[in-house]
Order: C-alpha cells, then sequence, then structure tokens
C-alpha cells in the first residue's frame, strides 16, 4: 500500500511511525509546505528547552527508512489538491497542525504593540512568516493573555538573562532585539483562577526560579485553597501547592535579599478577561488593556467566568493574547467543522470520505503536548492500518504514489526538497551555530535554505 500523510510535525511522523513500524510493506510519503520539517518541534518548542526537540532523533530515523519519504516546499491545496493526492495513493492522512490563532475579538486588539503569541513564538524560533515581525520591547511593562505553556514560554524567554538565551538556538534577530529589550515586569492574565491554570508544574517551577526574577504572586489568590485542592488529581494538587508556597511562604533572608536585588518580576493575575486594549492618545499603539473582573460559575476545570461588572486597567505597552491556536481548513474537498475548528473524523477517519484520515491538532483541537500527539496519531495510524486488513482500503488496484504526483508538481513549477536536501540545510545551521558558540543558528529565510541546496 502506498499511504502519504500532509504535514511534517509530531502527528505527521509519529503516524508515518506506527504504520511503518506495524505494516512490513507500506510505503509512507510525507509532505510538508515548508521546506524544513519537524513543525511545532522545531517552531514552537522553546530554545530553552532542548530535551524536548530529542524526538527530531526518532523523526529522524523513520524519514531514513527505505520505505519512507520526505517532500517539503510542497503546499497541499495549493500546489496538489487533497483529491490529486487521493488518485495518486491509498490513503491520504491529513496532519497539518493548527497555522492559526484564536482572535480576542476586543477592540484594539490591531493596535501596534499586540501580537499573538503564535507570532511571537515565531519570530523567536525563526518560523519564516514571522521573521519580520520586529516586536516593539522598548516598554516596561508586557501583559500576556493566557495561563498556559505557551504563556509562561514568552514571560521566561522576555525575562531570562541573555547569558542563558545566548546559549541556544534562539534567532539571530530575535536575541539581538531582546539584548534591546526594556521589559521587566510581565503580567500573566487569565479569566479563571488559580484551580484552573492550564500550565505544568515543571514550566512553573522554571518560572519560578528564573535568575534575577521575582514571582509578585498575591496572598489573597491563594488563601484557603489548601482545601480545595485535598482531592484534586495530584498533578493539579502539586502544582496548587507550589503557588500557594509561593504566595505564602515568608523567604529565607538570603531569598530576600536575592528578591529585593532582582531586577525583574513577573505575576500571576486570575479572574480578569480582556474587554479592550486602550490605545495611546495619539491612538497609534497600546498603552494598557481593559480587563473585566470574573468571578466563577461551578468548580474544577469546568468553571467558567462570569463578568461582575468591575472593571480595572492595567498599563502595559506589549499585549501578548495566548488564548490557544486554530487550524484551518485546507481544501475545499475536505470536510471542515469551522466552530470546532477540527476535521470531522471518528478514530481518525474522515467522515464521509473512505480512505482519507487526520491526526493531531487539526483532528482534535489544538491542546496537549507532544505525547498527547503522539498517542493521537497511534490512534489514528491504528485506524488505516485495521482499514487495510479489513480490506476497507482496496489495495488490489496499483496507486502510482509520488511518480503521479511529481508530474503534477513539475507541471506547476513547483521543486521539491528532500530528506537529505533538508540534512544539508541542518548541517550549514549546526556549522553557523558552532561558529556563534551556539547548538544552531536557524535560517529563517525559506529563498536562502532553497539558494543553499541549489533550488
Amino acid at each position: 500500500p502506498r499511504l502519504c500523510v500532509v504535514g511534517s510535525g509530531p502527528a505527521g511522523f509519529y503516524t508515518a511511525q506506527h504504520i511503518l513500524k506495524h505494516h512490513g510493506g507500506a510505503r509512507v510519503d510525507i509532505y510538508e509546505k515548508l521546506p524544513v520539517p519537524f513543525g511545532l518541534v522545531r517552531f514552537g518548542v522553546a530554545p530553552d528547552h532542548p530535551e524536548v526537540k530529542n524526538v527530531i532523533n526518532s523523526f529522524t530515523q523513520t524519514a531514513r527508512s527505505e520505505r519512507c519519504a520526505y517532500y517539503g516546499n510542497v503546499t497541499v491545496g495549493r500546489d496538489v489538491t487533497v483529491a490529486e493526492l487521493r488518485q495518486a495513493y491509498h490513503a491520504v492522512v491529513l496532519s497539518y497542525g493548527a497555522e492559526d490563532n484564536r482572535v480576542l475579538g476586543i477592540p484594539g486588539e490591531n493596535l501596534s504593540g499586540v501580537y499573538s503569541a503564535r507570532a511571537f513564538v515565531g519570530w523567536y524560533n525563526g518560523l519564516p512568516e514571522n521573521r519580520d515581525l520586529k516586536p516593539d520591547l522598548s516598554c516596561e511593562t508586557a501583559l500576556i493573555l493566557g495561563h498556559g505553556n505557551v504563556a509562561l514560554d514568552i514571560a521566561r524567554i522576555l525575562l531570562s538573562p541573555l547569558h542563558l538565551l545566548r546559549q541556544t538556538d534562539i534567532t539571530e534577530g530575535s536575541l539581538a532585539a531582546l539584548a534591546c529589550s526594556k521589559v521587566k515586569r510581565v503580567w500573566l492574565v487569565g479569566r479563571r483562577g488559580p484551580l484552573q491554570v492550564a500550565f505544568t508544574i515543571k514550566e512553573l517551577r522554571e518560572m519560578i526560579n528564573l535568575p534575577g526574577t521575582r514571582p509578585v504572586l498575591n496572598p489573597v489568590d491563594f488563601t484557603g485553597l489548601e482545601n480545595a485542592v485535598k482531592d484534586a488529581p495530584r498533578p493539579r494538587k502539586r502544582l496548587t501547592e507550589l503557588m500557594i508556597k509561593t504566595a505564602l511562604e515568608k523567604p529565607g533572608e538570603k531569598a530576600v535579599e536575592v528578591q529585593a536585588g532582582a531586577p525583574r518580576e513577573w505575576g500571576l493575575r486570575f479572574q480578569r478577561s480582556p474587554q479592550a486594549v486602550l490605545p495611546t492618545a495619539d491612538g497609534g499603539r497600546a498603552r494598557g488593556v481593559r480587563l473585566a473582573l470574573t468571578r466563577l460559575e461551578g468548580s474544577g476545570d469546568s468553571a467558567r467566568a462570569v463578568p461582575t461588572g468591575d472593571v480595572e486597567e492595567l498599563e502595559c505597552g506589549l499585549v501578548l493574547s495566548s488564548i490557544g491556536y486554530r487550524s484551518l481548513p485546507l481544501d475545499p474537498a475536505v470536510p471542515f467543522d469551522t466552530q470546532r475548528g477540527v476535521i470531522p473524523n471518528s478514530s481518525g477517519r474522515v467522515e464521509g470520505v473512505p480512505g482519507l484520515y487526520c491526526s493531531g491538532w487539526v483532528k482534535r483541537g489544538p491542546t496537549g503536548v507532544i505525547i498527547t500527539t503522539m498517542n493521537d496519531s497511534f490512534d489514528t495510524a491504528q485506524s488505516v492500518l485495521e482499514d487495510l486488513q479489513a480490506g476497507v482500503l482496496d489495495v488490489t488496484t496499483s496507486r502510482e504514489g509520488f511518480g503521479a504526483v511529481e508530474s503534477i508538481l513539475h507541471s506547476r513549477g513547483v521543486r521539491p526538497v528532500s530528506f537529505s536536501d533538508w540534512e544539508k540545510i541542518d548541517a550549514a545551521e549546526v556549522a553557523r551555530g558552532k561558529a556563534a558558540g551556539k547548538p544552531r543558528e536557524k535560517i529563517v529565510d525559506p529563498q536562502e535554505m532553497l539558494r543553499l541546496i541549489g533550488h
């Protein structure tokens, strides 16, 4: 059987990996719109979390398998349609992730100084489409809307001592901008309370221990919470206990000295929902955010934030909206639920389109970490394997696979990038990094990547 996967992030690679491992004869082709593979492992994981990127090693093994091929620089839906792929392959799996962000839908969100977390993360991680972001870091206070791991990543990057960032694969351009940054205070604002934060304990601990930075947590927000978490699941309990300890415990003398001398600070603000980004007098840029105070209805993860009618204003010159990513429809031939931002499916089988599957964020929505995506992708791959086994997918007719796609791409003037081409780009990045004392220096311009491999 000839199968293809659209998207080379974790969802795409894990789907391919599982199929190749459990079917000795299957061939899998992976298509990617960028010249370079690995999706959010390369462009989403924070530069100071290199250990999370180790999955790239196993993806590389998959891509080097005799029965797997990688074709970068191919935009499915434009360079080749899903219908054309379905003609060329016995099955097509869509694993193209979430390439957009949710909008706040409030006045002023388009003012200068307001950015989506997705664009900001893309900027410091070298995502080509965000390379020209030029965020204005000339203010002292930044406000991040959201209480997830991405929000903490951004806060950490904004406040990290430069010598720590210099040892990572953060891009040259963003390092230079951060070196001139005036930001010394970051507020992370959420609509709900401490019991509903979405970040994990590892990220919180890292933030609390960030050198030269002190946490500012309001004791009032945490008083009496010990009882509320007594019966909570262990991860939630430990996370809440760490916040309580940080907010309520008197630091020791040495810690007091260290904290008093800390030039930067960050804090969590709860039960506040953004109403508007407020413009400067000339209307040109953001000067603050008006927040509606909320009260919680219900408890635990299902608690809802309801406005109380009171408002407050927080001054800040930089606003980052970290309220989630969003998938987009790829091709009119593929059903898409615009409400939920997913492809309607059952165990990865696309509803009403036999032979078409989906995995990852476009299948279940943009939540979870790499391990969540791994399990989800194995689940979709299992559906494909079952359908091969049961004869639902007709493999008696031979399909040309890339042979057919290659002539389509050729006729449209598209030159795919192979995995060995990527390895040349990779080697060049590592060499540039070495010269600068970093693990790698990412190339952020796709044209430069293509020139490098002689395209």
